[in-house]
């Protein structure tokens, strides 16, 4: 059954809480008490996530595998896929609609989180391209309402396929359960890959990030930087932690810098402070890098 807007946008946002937990952990030993951001507000442990943010890892990593991902690869590019048309701001406005109206929580939604990233980034004084990337990186979620198969194929940390699962993705233990854990070449170091082949020719786990890059990547003129925000965005076991570098060619590394310029302004520009989207929508940060005819 495909998971209602609401349960797939507080999921999202329980992703989320993993992503800053795994980050802020990997300086300290792996089970510290307790971990304080720099306000002062502390976060629990990545390893006490509630048993729903579990059971959706668990339900990825088994079912992320080669096979799934050529699929979903070759459905992406099929003649036959249905390219519904929008502009990019109807495209954000139709991932408002992942919140219920009439449910009284009051977290914001994806198009509020979207726009609070692009505006913490005009406020820094980033360029607008940047901007214009951190505008529109989550609007690949709009895969829940067009043939996602649940939510372990929309949201999560993301990580290559084809290769051995490292150790350093969040819950490795989970990947158990995936049958190229067991297959030889795929559970190998390099698996289909050569040393250096670089990130553009390895395949990541199919979801929001990986279906907006190959959008905009032929659809955009948005720059390598840019593009690589928003395909890298959830890979954290390479831009955090370290992982896979030996999968990288030369200029991943420029490209590494930028997502990890990125990262910070995705996760902790949240705040209980709603932007007045209608005023900020007049500035249209996108319709120069995106042309508004071309379909998602």
């Amino acid at each position: 059954m495909k998971p209602s807007g609401r349960i797939l946008d507080d999921l999202s946002d329980q992703v989320d809480e993993v992503h800053v937990l795994q980050a802020r952990s990997r300086k300290q030993d792996s089970s510290p008490p307790e971990t304080v951001d720099e306000d002062g507000s502390a976060f629990r442990q990545y390893q006490t996530a509630s048993e729903r943010v579990r059971d959706f890892y668990a339900e990825q990593h088994a079912k992320q595998t080669v096979a799934f991902n050529l699929a979903a690869r070759a459905r992406f590019r099929s003649a036959a896929r249905a390219r519904p048309e929008m502009t990019v701001w109807e495209a954000m406005e139709k991932l408002d609609s992942m919140v219920d109206d009439s449910d009284p929580d009051t977290e914001l939604s994806q198009l509020m989180h979207l726009v609070q990233t692009a505006e913490a980034m005009r406020r820094d004084g980033k360029p607008r391209w940047m901007q214009a990337a951190g505008l529109v990186h989550d609007v690949g979620k709009l895969l829940h309402f067009y043939g996602a198969q649940g939510q372990w194929d929309v949201v999560g940390d993301t990580f290559p396929v084809g290769c051995r699962f490292d150790r350093r993705i969040v819950f490795p233990d989970s990947f158990d359960a995936n049958p190229d854990s067991k297959d030889p070449v795929y559970s190998s170091a390099l698996g289909i890959y050569e040393e250096g082949c670089g990130l553009e020719n390895v395949i990541l786990s199919w979801g929001h990030d990986e279906y907006l890059y190959h959008v905009l990547k032929d659809q955009s003129r948005l720059p390598p930087e840019a593009l690589a925000m928003i395909r890298f965005h959830s890979f954290y076991a390479w831009h955090t932690e370290g992982a896979y570098r030996h999968l990288m060619a030369e200029e991943d590394h420029k490209l590494l810098a930028a997502v990890q310029s990125f990262n910070p302004y995705d996760l902790y520009s949240k705040s209980d402070e709603v932007p007045d989207v209608e005023k900020l929508k007049v500035r249209k940060i996108a319709c120069n890098c995106v042309r508004e005819s071309d379909s998602c």
